[in-house]
């Protein structure tokens, strides 16, 4: 069964107090995919289109997504971030970009949403960096593969 709905009070949205928590080390892990139509993995290929390395670009908003998470969905708290890491890999078989963020603190509250907003940025910037090539760029999935830290432990989605 489901646990109850943490960010709502009688019908109301609230952020959730996390005062009475001890800090813990808290690790999230997310990917998010960006499938490329055939012109948009040929401009890849080649480095892009005149606005730089689309994966070093998506590495770095990335990073700076996570930095930002609690500004942008509005239930979450302002953590103290103690590593972020974006890895942009492109397959270009496949012409598919896989990225992977992770997201570290020590705190009362836990990391995916750090790290889902880190991924989602940066398959963002890499379509932003390549839609002057090709317009049907898509994006997804994008999901949460581990979180660790807190009261519910340790989860690990099944392959």
């Amino acid at each position: 069964m489901a646990e109850e709905l943490t960010h709502f009070e009688d019908g109301k949205p609230k952020m959730v107090d996390v005062s009475g928590k001890a800090p813990s080390l808290r690790v999230a892990r997310a990917e998010a995919w960006v499938h490329l139509p055939p012109e948009a993995a040929r401009a890849l290929a080649q480095g892009g289109v005149g606005k730089g390395d689309p994966l070093v670009v998506a590495e770095l908003a990335g990073i700076m997504a996570a930095k930002k998470t609690s500004e942008l969905i509005p239930l979450c708290h302002p953590l103290p971030i103690t590593k972020v890491s974006v890895e942009a890999a492109f397959d270009p078989e496949e012409r598919v970009v896989r990225i992977l963020a992770e997201v570290r603190t020590k705190a009362e509250t836990g990391v995916e949403m750090e790290a889902l907003t880190a991924a989602s940025v940066a398959a963002l910037a890499v379509y932003d960096m390549l839609k002057a090539a090709a317009k049907g760029i898509e994006i997804g999935p994008v999901r949460l593969l581990y979180k660790s830290g807190g009261k519910s432990g340790t989860w690990v989605r099944e392959s």
